[in-house]
């Protein structure tokens, strides 16, 4: 018997005395860290790389720094940028197969999907997006956060992840947006807020109880919530709880990198690792890219055009008069901020006598009772509902 099935027969019985100890049979993704570069010490990463590396016998944990260590495999590393440096060769060569690392700067289109455990019942919920920038246009980027985060949530197991969309600006755009991607034959699956009145678009309690598998939003905001969702019960200075800020995710990007803050502690650092490693044994590359080709199919960049094209000059538009007064009280919900008072005027081109609002769930059309059918039929047809 020659040398190498010698040594591929031993690799064989290393990898089954192992499956026996840790109860992991199979290949285990190697999950890199970057221990420079946090504002608690390097200790305090290793800590959690430790501590990640023995609570998941599911994933190989390799630490980048100056430290040493008899728990972890050690990279010598003397400064973020070497950091960095070594990890991208080290997942471009295959020796990493995901990583987890601090102020990390990804391409245009690539944002990260977020991992927090909510507050109101402890559950977990993936946040798309929390940082980078899916797209230039924050709708557009919107729309596209909700693809990544149904890829990110497939990659952990969830097998049809719902949505819910953040109360903000854009909101009723994106849902509007999404829906015609579902209509078109996108499978989306939406949730419905724990609000009386239900809905697609969640409340802040929503977020607080972690309704939605997936909740969508823009990066500023997300990152906001993350970093309130892990250090609500610390005062800011110590992130605390959930997995951190994701996976870096985008059409054709095919690396897996996580994301913690500077501010993570080392109970959110272990949790990052152990989503990453997740990513990997999910194939998330893979599910990205089939879920926007997906999306795609049903119709996703037509829809994203026409939510950049440049409305067409309405040369009729001056003319436009205020129907005849009359006593509004009927409420129409579902019109996004941005173009409520485009909403208004496109019923008064019906002389439909309406009004703009705010009610405690966001922007209202007001109208008269007997105006509110026709008015839903007009704003329907605009794509203002």
């Amino acid at each position: 018997m020659n040398n190498n099935v010698q040594n591929t027969i031993a690799d064989v019985f290393d990898e089954i005395a192992q499956g026996l100890e840790d109860g992991n049979f199979g290949s285990r993704p190697r999950v890199g860290v970057t221990l420079v570069g946090s504002e608690h010490g390097e200790e305090e990463v290793l800590r959690g790389a430790e501590l990640a590396q023995a609570n998941d016998s599911s994933i190989q944990v390799v630490a980048l720094g100056t430290l040493k260590s008899d728990k972890v495999e050690i990279v010598a590393a003397n400064d973020p940028e070497e950091a960095h440096k070594k990890m991208d060769e080290m997942l471009e060569s295959g020796q990493l197969d995901a990583a987890v690392t601090m102020h990390y700067t990804f391409p245009i289109g690539v944002s990260t999907v977020g991992h927090p455990t909510t507050p109101g019942f402890g559950k977990a919920m993936f946040v798309a997006n929390t940082t980078g920038t899916s797209d230039m246009e924050r709708i557009s980027a919107m729309v596209k956060n909700a693809i990544s985060g149904i890829a990110v949530a497939k990659a952990n197991g969830i097998k049809d992840p719902t949505v819910g969309i953040l109360n903000i600006d854009g909101a009723r755009q994106v849902e509007i947006s999404l829906k015609k991607l579902q209509d078109n034959g996108y499978n989306i699956h939406f949730t419905q807020s724990h609000r009386a009145d239900g809905g697609v678009v969640m409340r802040g309690n929503d977020l607080l109880q972690g309704v939605p598998d997936v909740m969508v939003m823009d990066t500023l905001t997300g990152n906001i919530v993350m970093k309130v969702m892990s250090s609500f019960l610390t005062g800011g200075s110590y992130e605390s709880v959930g997995d951190g800020y994701g996976p870096g995710v985008g059409k054709g990007y095919d690396k897996i990198i996580n994301i913690i803050s500077r501010a993570s502690g080392a109970n959110v650092i272990a949790g990052a690792l152990s989503y990453a490693g997740n990513c990997a044994k999910g194939n998330l590359t893979d599910k990205v890219n089939a879920e926007f080709k997906a999306a795609e199919k049903a119709g996703l960049s037509e829809i994203l055009d026409n939510l950049t094209a440049s409305p067409k000059k309405d040369d009729s538009a001056e003319e436009v008069k205020e129907p005849a007064k009359k006593a509004v009280s009927e409420a129409i919900l579902g019109i996004d901020i941005l173009v409520l008072e485009d909403a208004v005027t496109e019923l008064w081109k019906s002389d439909i006598y309406a009004t703009s609002g705010m009610g405690c769930t966001g922007p209202v059309v007001m109208v008269a009772p007997e105006d509110e059918s026709h008015a839903r039929e007009v704003l329907k047809s605009a794509d203002f509902l």
